[in-house]
């Protein structure tokens, strides 16, 4: 993804990897570890662009963090129009965050 593509207010997507003992039930591609313990897999997050940079994006989270993605990160993603109409409360929190 470039940033021409995107711009400050767009809704984004980001897969972003976790661990833990006990998957949610959002979570998706899950990988036991070798040992057995614990699980590897991905949860998508619903954030909001709040600055565009030349080799990275400020994105808001639900709860008002702020993290740093670069520009060409796979696991980034604008929202469809069908995303955004059946996720715009999530979206919505975070617009509401700020």
């Amino acid at each position: 993804m470039s940033a021409a593509t995107i711009k400050a207010g767009d809704w984004v997507i980001y897969r972003k990897q976790k661990i833990s003992k006990s998957p949610g039930p959002r979570a998706v591609d899950v990988r036991a570890s070798s040992g057995g313990e614990t699980y590897q897999y991905m949860v998508d997050k619903f954030w909001i662009v709040e600055e565009v940079n030349d080799d990275s994006l400020l994105l808001r989270t639900r709860r008002g963090k702020r993290n740093t993605i670069d520009n060409d990160d796979p696991r980034l993603r604008v929202a469809n129009w069908w995303e955004r109409f059946i996720y715009r409360g999530r979206f919505q929190e975070v617009e509401q965050e700020s």
